[in-house]
């Protein structure tokens, strides 16, 4: 089956713990051993301090809605997912933000509320790929 969006390329040594955790069902973190500030994407030095002594720990999946945009139409050609959809930008409880797809809810802005606790579900779009989600927490 043909996926219904570009898949990330190339999976980095910097990034491979996050999409690692991604299809073991686990949000996993970078996080600065010398400020300890959790942040993301992923990549060699903490975007806090600059330092290199980075450790990956696991995430709660939840945090706040942040941001959203309905989107009427694909900003990519390649994305072929069914519109309207929810992109959200959510706050998580670690501190950083993330930019995801929202599922599980009406793409209205009468239901969707800047504020609202959401958790991280996980898409699997092939074998070797699973996304993040968001949708509205039970």
């Amino acid at each position: 089956m043909e996926p219904d969006r570009p898949l990330p390329q190339p999976i980095t040594p910097e990034s491979k713990p996050y999409w690692d955790g991604m299809k073991e069902g686990k949000l996993m973190l970078p996080k600065c051993q010398d400020c300890g500030q959790v942040h993301f994407y992923p990549r060699v030095f903490c975007p806090h301090c600059h330092s290199s002594n980075l450790t990956w720990v696991e995430g709660s999946g939840k945090g706040t809605l942040y941001s959203f945009q309905i989107m009427y139409r694909p900003f990519n050609r390649a994305v072929k997912i069914p519109t309207p959809y929810v992109l959200a930008m959510v706050q998580l409880e670690e501190g950083p933000r993330m930019l995801a797809n929202m599922i599980n809810i009406e793409p209205d802005p009468q239901a969707i509320k800047c504020d609202m606790p959401v958790e991280m579900v996980f898409v699997q779009i092939t074998d070797d790929v699973t996304m993040p989600a968001f949708q509205p927490a039970v």
